[in-house]
């Protein structure tokens, strides 16, 4: 039996992600200290906000020491969603090359400096198209399904082959990775109607 817990260190729109697995009857809690991830399977990292404070929260709150020890030690299945897939990376240009936690090699940079040049942040509907053909995170989800995105900054990766999914917003954008039992979708699947909760079944399940 899968219990989702939810990391809650000041970034993130944790009651929509809540609902959201609410919505599909699973167990699922708001983690407000790292000693409550011992309970849980599965693990998820929200966030909305920027790549600097979002490291600061993580380590001040000592949830860099407890995901390192869950995820890397232990290989609880993680998700980030928005900036908490952001913070995956190896490092973010906003705020300076800030360190992150390094689960899934890359940069994230701004989408201007990738060379879009339509309105930014990126808000609302657009379509992904999935890079690779078995991905078990899309699973029963169509090439070409709408999932709602709000973001100014993108995810660069070291190795294509962590890509799972792409978008197109004049430049491609990384719409989700995964790196062995790390995932992470830069679009929120909470507020992405069916689609969106199939996503969030298929993280627990595969």
């Amino acid at each position: 039996m899968s219990k989702v817990a939810i990391i809650n260190y000041g970034m993130g729109n944790l009651g929509s992600v809540l609902r959201a697995f609410q919505a599909i009857d699973v167990d699922a809690l708001i983690a407000d200290q790292p000693n409550q991830l011992e309970e849980a399977s599965h693990l998820v990292l929200p966030g909305v906000g920027s790549f600097a404070d979002g490291m600061v929260s993580l380590n001040s709150g000592g949830w860099v020491d407890a995901l390192t020890k869950h995820v890397q030690a232990e290989g609880k299945p993680l998700l980030g969603i928005c900036l908490g897939m952001q913070l995956l990376a190896t490092t973010g240009e906003e705020g300076g090359n800030t360190p992150g936690l390094g689960f899934i090699s890359g940069k994230v940079k701004h989408l201007q400096q990738l060379g879009c040049q339509l309105r930014v942040p990126h808000v609302g509907w657009n379509s992904i198209m999935p890079s690779h053909q078995q991905a078990p995170i899309l699973e029963a989800i169509p090439e070409g399904t709408d999932f709602y995105f709000v973001h100014s900054y993108s995810f660069v990766l070291d190795d294509n082959a962590d890509c799972l999914a792409i978008s197109n917003y004049e430049v491609p954008v990384v719409a989700a990775i995964q790196k062995n039992h790390v995932i992470g979708t830069q679009f929120h699947p909470e507020k992405s109607s069916k689609a969106g909760l199939r996503l969030l079944q298929n993280f627990l399940t595969h």
